[in-house]
């Protein structure tokens, strides 16, 4: 083969090749396929020193990092990052702890008269955890709303909070108060949570995040900042209102709300209407002009001292009704083991956790690995949380992954590694065991307006609805239904449901995919859809079928009907019709109304068709067409005897191209076969080009190959196929004379060398 390249031009000049061809002068390779016994001893078994290092490396990412790490360069930007992610973690874990409490079931939900120093548990076991484990250097590890949310739900589930909810009975809650009751539910769902990570780690199935896209996880976190919003009103307002949890819960939370509406306390909507409108105009601040300052305004940490001065100063308490935190959690208590049967039934939520925590975690470590050039191990990942969580939950802490706006205020005020988010960690001790009772005067209003402002990024991914509507119309339906569903019927239902539209979507698009008939762009090898060039022609007899997806039980019917309506006729019904007019014409030597003469076939009776009886099986009409024991054979295009019609076939060859076929699994081989004995039985040649090695070894192993259907049919390109077509019909490809023979053709044989044929000239003209 010979290349030369002329202005941006290449000639190629090399034989006509097909897979034979290409496989027996260029000596394939048939590779032995490792199986399942030999991957599982190489991964299990075959151990040594190098292997045990590298193990331990990967189990230890912070040994991998600190060999690099630059101590001049790196560790102030770090110290400064986590000061700053601690500063702001306080308040968002204070928040988190009171949710898990009320047992709402949506982040950064209050209860007053409970200890909030929880969610400074989660802000410290967690991140020191991950610290040596994670592969990411940006991570700001701790709760997050929306995992607060589903824990929560199932917390107000098994402890509910009105005193006219049954109460869930479970071993282990005797002697507990309700609050200690709450605490068990919530690290003990974590501590399943962990486990389920960390098997999936273990077992390599980090892969398994995949299956929620950016566009569903989109839709399942807007869905649960209109939670978290509505979960808000309440403290906004100053109101005393049960939690509500299980479907339609958003919707008698807000019936609640406002048949309690004229009982607003004024002074808690003025506090938080002010705390919202001051922190929304810094943020948009930092925002326009982060790149001039050098550590964002830490505008929440700010309102927060203030508010606590003014609350304790003028006692909002006892002057306006102003609920504030109260007391805190001085120190950490010892640990806790999770209680075995709340485990038991909430199995499924433990492993809807795991699986969100995780995906949302992961594709914010992925942002920022490519942006800061490094690579994050999914299965890394996994184990890192898993132990994370159970090391947490140990310690009455409860479901951690990331903070987003954490995270971003670790990476964008110079944080380089996890020392950032350990000192972030550290900052968190110091509040539980110092200085935390600074923070009793805070009203609950404040920290549910700072909640909602901060929901704004989430909020904001509603616009995503006409970016959807103009770019991807299906990607918009699973948007809607995961956003839709996990609002109406909560977010563990919404999330399966959302995950269930999406599988059903790429289920659709492989099984009703976009097929199309490749025409050729004049003067090159390229095949293009016909429809979408104008300088194109499909050469004359063959038609080019793009099968555009893998092949398998679920769509080989559409194909099958795609690739007939793309031909113009229906091949098993041409061959029904020539078999039963080979029974007519048999039946007609018989009965002596055909009559064979020097000159042809002529017919010497014209019966009626009512007067044909059809003898036989049915099951023979489908079978090939034969004259074995006739002295002619028959051109089915030519014009056939009288009251005899048979639709005629108008293509010589059948070229499919498999290059998008990335597996066809034995109901397909079962149903592609049989059309494409169809085909040959009708006289249409059939080609395959670009067939993937994998799909080819597979037809081999299966037998799917016999006398009819050959390895010959198989090109290693289109325009291979086209010219090998074109080359055994060449009165399709050139301008010639050539016979076109009548009906009948006669055997040599059986009539003595008689010439029986009659010819008409003809000049057909094509071009490739």
């Amino acid at each position: 083969m010979a290349v030369v390249p002329m202005d941006r031009q290449y000639l190629v000049a090399r034989p006509l090749h097909s897979e034979d061809s290409v496989s027996g002068q260029y000596g394939k390779l048939y590779r032995h396929h490792k199986g399942l016994p030999h991957h599982f001893k190489e991964y299990f078994l075959n151990w040594n020193s190098q292997r045990v290092k590298n193990a331990g490396l990967s189990l230890l990412p912070v040994i991998g990092w600190m060999k690099i790490y630059r101590f001049r360069e790196w560790l102030f930007n770090d110290i400064v990052s986590g000061i700053s992610t601690g500063l702001v973690a306080v308040l968002q874990e204070i928040c988190q702890s009171h949710f898990f409490l009320q047992c709402k079931g949506l982040a950064f939900a209050l209860l007053a008269r409970l200890p909030p120093g929880y969610g400074l548990y989660a802000a410290f076991f967690p991140a020191v955890i991950y610290f040596f484990l994670g592969t990411s250097r940006h991570l700001s590890v701790g709760p997050f709303p929306v995992l607060s949310m589903m824990i929560g739900e199932v917390v107000l589930r098994m402890v509910p909070e009105g005193d006219n909810e049954p109460l869930v009975n479970i071993t282990g809650f005797e002697g507990l108060t309700k609050e200690q009751q709450k605490v068990v539910v919530a690290s003990s769902v974590t501590f399943l949570m962990g486990i389920f990570q960390l098997g999936l780690g273990l077992l390599q199935v980090g892969f398994i995040v995949v299956y929620m896209s950016d566009t569903l996880v989109s839709g399942f976190t807007t869905a649960a900042a209109v939670h978290i919003l509505v979960s808000q009103l309440k403290f906004v307002l100053g109101l005393n209102v049960e939690s509500k949890s299980g479907i339609l819960n958003i919707f008698k939370s807000l019936e609640a709300i406002f048949r309690k509406i004229n009982q607003t306390n004024l002074a808690d909507l003025v506090i938080s209407i002010v705390i919202m409108v001051v922190v929304f105009i810094v943020k948009e601040l930092n925002d326009r002009f982060k790149s001039k300052l050098p550590v964002a305004i830490p505008i929440e940490m700010i309102m927060t001292v203030i508010t606590c001065g003014v609350s304790y100063g003028f006692d909002f308490t006892t002057r306006y009704n102003v609920t504030v935190i109260g007391d805190m959690l001085k120190g950490y208590e010892g640990p806790l083991a999770p209680n075995v049967e709340v485990m038991k039934t909430s199995v499924v939520d433990g492993f809807t956790t795991a699986i969100v925590g995780f995906a949302v975690a992961f594709s914010v470590a992925k942002v920022y690995a490519v942006k800061h050039d490094y690579i994050v191990n999914g299965n890394q990942e996994l184990i890192a949380f898993g132990i994370s969580n159970i090391f947490g939950a140990s310690f009455r802490s409860f479901a951690a992954s990331t903070a987003l706006s954490r995270t971003a205020v670790q990476e964008s005020t110079g944080g380089k590694t996890q020392i950032a988010g350990l000192i972030s960690a550290m900052i968190a001790l110091i509040v539980t065991v110092g200085i935390g009772f600074l923070l009793e005067p805070l009203p609950r209003s404040v920290l549910g307006a700072l909640v909602i402002v901060n929901l704004k990024g989430m909020l904001m991914q509603f616009r995503e609805i006409y970016y959807l509507w103009r770019k991807d119309k299906v990607d918009l339906v699973i948007w809607v239904v995961t956003c839709a569903a996990a609002i109406i019927l909560g977010l563990d239902v919404g999330l399966g449901v959302g995950v269930g539209v999406e599988l059903l979507t790429v289920v659709f698009r492989t099984q009703f995919p976009r097929c199309s008939v490749l025409a050729n762009i004049t003067g090159t090898d390229i095949y293009k859809d016909r429809k979408e060039y104008l300088c194109v022609h499909e050469p004359e007899g063959v038609k080019i079928f793009r099968i555009p997806s893998p092949i398998f039980f679920a769509n080989i019917d559409f194909f099958r009907d795609k690739i007939v309506k793309a031909v113009g006729f229906n091949p098993l019904r041409i061959l029904r019709k020539r078999n039963k007019a080979m029974r007519k014409i048999r039946k007609m030597l018989k009965n002596g109304e055909l009559q064979l003469s020097a000159t042809g076939i002529k017919p010497l009776a014209y019966p009626d068709a009512d007067t044909w009886e059809e003898e036989g099986n049915t099951e023979d009409l489908d079978k090939p067409v034969d004259f074995s024991d006739l002295p002619f054979s028959v051109n089915w295009n030519g014009e056939l005897p009288y009251n005899i019609c048979v639709p005629p076939v108008p293509i010589h060859s059948l070229v499919l191209d498999f290059s998008a076929v990335s597996f066809i699994d034995i109901s397909a081989l079962n149903g592609l076969k049989t059309l494409l004995r169809e085909f040959i039985r009708v006289d249409v040649e059939i080609y395959i080009a670009s067939c993937d090695a994998y799909v080819f070894e597979k037809l081999h192993n299966c037998k799917f190959f016999d006398d009819e259907i050959t390895t010959s049919m198989f090109y290693p390109t289109i325009h291979d196929a086209v010219l090998h077509a074109l080359e055994e019909h060449p009165s399709h490809s050139k301008g010639q004379e050539y016979e076109k023979e009548t009906q009948f053709k006669v055997s040599s044989i059986q009539t003595e060398g008689l010439n029986l044929r009659r010819t008409e000239k003809q000049m057909y003209t094509t071009r490739l």
